[in-house]
């Protein structure tokens, strides 16, 4: 199906806005678009025009605009999932002191949904909206572990493993073997794999049907993990997990024998 290149254009420009780039001269989109500067002045315009972008008074740079917060929020006010963790996410914070994520799976990437910070330490690289890799986090693991062979046959069919940190999984093989003992353990682990000093724990969440559909995650600074700690912390995820899947109306298998 042919795509509509005005369109195409114009979402492209938006993704190039991050929480790193948050303002952008129209020179910088149109070197980074490859397109000429008027070509990108109509585009910007249009999207002004409809809210999605706004420009800076006092620069001239050009930022998203807050029609893509309230669309954001629509989306995420539809996510049941989301309101039905919250209690449980910020229990876990309360309880281990560290930043507790909600993610879902996106395409080939973990997205952001919900995150509380915890108070032993910032947890630089999340924030909700945000995507993550799935070979890299502890969450994304989680998120495709429990795929059959055929949906994850096709889920890494040109796959890139980017090297994020020394520890980071860099081939399918590997990637392969750590899936299983994620669905062997059910927990998945990412010590320093995504981001330096940081070690994560994560746990899949399942619907009515026992598919899994989000993770929660337990992030914190590496220092403070010990055997101990690591223990005590998957049995609360795990813990929590069960509460929120059954909220979302998965029956566990046990309780169908009784």
């Amino acid at each position: 199906m042919p795509l509509i290149q005005a369109v195409d254009r114009a979402l492209r420009i938006l993704d190039l806005f991050d929480e790193y780039e948050t303002e952008l001269k129209i020179t910088d989109i149109s070197e980074r678009m490859q397109l000429h500067k008027s070509t990108v002045h109509s585009l910007l315009k249009t999207l002004q025009h409809h809210h999605y972008i706004e420009q800076n008074p006092e620069n001239g740079k050009y930022r998203l605009g807050m029609k893509l917060f309230e669309r954001g929020n629509l989306v995420i006010r539809h996510l049941d999932i989301r309101s039905i963790s919250k209690k449980h996410l910020i229990d876990l914070s309360i309880k281990t002191g560290s930043t507790v994520h909600l993610v879902i799976l996106d395409g080939k990437e973990g997205i952001y949904i919900d995150k509380v910070e915890g108070t032993s330490g910032t947890v630089l690289y999340s924030r909700i909206g945000r995507r993550v890799p799935i070979h890299s986090s502890a969450v994304g693991k989680v998120l495709v572990a429990f795929k059959n062979n055929q949906e994850l046959k096709e889920l890494l069919r040109g796959y890139v493993y980017r090297r994020h940190t020394e520890n980071t999984i860099t081939n399918e093989e590997e990637f392969l073997k750590e899936l299983e003992n994620v669905r062997n353990n059910g927990y998945a682990l990412d010590k320093e794999e995504n981001e330096p000093g940081i070690t994560c724990v994560a746990v899949p969440i399942r619907d009515h049907s026992g598919n899994v559909i989000a993770a929660i995650s337990i992030s914190q600074p590496s220092a403070k993990i010990t055997d101990t700690v690591l223990e005590e912390e998957i049995q609360l995820l795990q813990n929590a997990a069960e509460q929120i899947s059954e909220e979302m109306g998965y029956i566990r298998p046990s309780r169908l024998s009784v």
